[in-house]
């Protein structure tokens, strides 16, 4: 089983709709796969219509020890979720006096170890004790940079979690790859950007980017994945591509 985080302390990088139609790809290529949402906004379980149901249990209940993971999984066509809720927003406070705070989530997630191929998590933009705990359970991780100019702005703060997290709670954690997204090739600015990323992180780039595509944007207003709401879209296509990379441990 292996686990993914998807992060950036940045908002609005794309985080979300890559772990859903990345989650969404992996399932289509025939994997088990389970989405867990870590972010107090909530929007991979609100763009997948998942907040009405099971609607007071969700992932601040199994972190808080009073649901088990099982009690909150909701079935999709595709994959399974772990639901969120603005409850989270307040259990950096809440979860601050509890023993091994950093391993909630991984300790929560044995339950069901060997029920899924991919275990996908959806961080929230920051680096508190919700993206802490994510990456402690998780293998591997994610980066997902907009392709521009600001992109590599504040990533220092980013690796040097990910150091502490390898030297002190999670030794076999490592950065899988980055994914560039909202990427439009008829923009100097975007590729120039894509470029000084892959001169910067070298083979740690995958070579599929996400292009910029409208049926992205509009997949969650429709609660879909982008094979479900436009199969033929770049945006569906690009997700393949990048599940497929994944799959085979780039």
């Amino acid at each position: 089983m292996r686990k993914i985080a998807f992060t950036n302390q940045k908002g609005g990088v794309g985080k979300t709709t890559s772990t859903i139609n990345t989650g969404a790809g992996l399932s289509k290529l025939g994997y088990r796969v389970l989405l867990i949402d870590m972010d107090p906004q909530a929007n991979l379980t609100y763009s997948l219509k998942t907040h009405s149901d099971k609607l007071n249990k969700n992932i601040y209940h199994v972190l808080k020890g009073t649901s088990e993971v099982s009690d909150i999984v909701i079935k999709h066509d595709e994959f399974d979720i772990l639901p969120a809720s603005i409850e989270l927003s307040g259990a950096d406070m809440e979860l601050v006096n509890e023993p091994a705070r950093e391993n909630l989530l991984k300790d929560a997630l044995r339950e069901v170890e060997g029920s899924y191929d991919f275990v996908l998590l959806d961080c929230p933009p920051n680096l508190g004790l919700l993206t802490l705990n994510a990456f402690t359970a998780s293998d591997e991780l994610i980066i997902v940079l907009q392709s521009e100019y600001l992109a590599l702005h504040g990533l220092s703060k980013l690796m040097d979690l990910i150091k502490i997290v390898q030297k002190r709670l999670n030794p076999d954690l490592k950065v899988e790859g980055i994914v560039c997204t909202l990427y439009d090739k008829r923009k100097n600015l975007n590729r120039e950007v894509v470029g000084h990323i892959r001169d910067y992180f070298g083979k740690k780039v995958f070579d599929t980017v996400i292009r910029d595509n409208i049926a992205l944007a509009e997949a969650p207003s429709h609660h879909k994945t982008i094979f479900e709401y436009d199969g033929d879209s770049y945006g569906a296509k690009d997700y393949m591509m990048l599940a497929k990379e994944i799959r085979n441990g780039y």
